[in-house]
C-alpha cells in the first residue's frame, strides 16, 4: 500500500566517478556519514557502495522520510577532501507521493 497522499518522501539516487584507486579510501571516509544518516530522524535507508561491474564508480542511495527530514541532515555535502576526489557523477533528488512495496 502506497504512502498517505499527503506524504512526500524523498529518493535521492546516483552515482559518483573517483579513481579507482581511490574508491576504498573514499568509501571509507563515507562510513562516519552513513552512520549518522542512518540514526538521523526521518532517514529510512542511506547507502554509499562500490559498485559491483565499475571499480570507479560508487552508488548513492537515500531514503527519507520527508523533504524536512533530508534538509535537516543534508548540511553542506561532501568534504573538501571527498569533493576533490570526485571525478564526475550524477546524483538527482526525488520527492515521491506514492510508493507499492514489492518486498519486505
Amino acid at each position: 500500500m502506497g504512502e498517505p497522499a499527503s506524504a512526500q518522501m524523498i529518493i535521492v539516487a546516483g552515482h559518483l566517478m573517483v579513481d579507482p584507486a581511490d574508491r576504498e579510501s573514499y568509501l571509507a571516509g563515507c562510513a562516519t556519514v552513513v552512520r549518522q544518516a542512518r540514526a538521523a530522524p526521518g532517514c529510512r535507508d542511506f547507502a554509499i557502495c562500490a559498485d559491483p561491474v565499475d571499480p570507479g564508480r560508487i552508488n548513492v542511495y537515500e531514503q527519507w522520510e520527508s523533504p524536512a527530514a533530508v534538509e535537516e541532515f543534508r548540511g553542506s555535502g561532501p568534504s573538501d577532501e571527498q569533493r576533490g576526489a570526485i571525478r564526475s557523477g550524477s546524483v538527482s533528488e526525488y520527492r515521491i507521493t506514492d510508493a507499492r512495496t514489492l518486498f519486505g
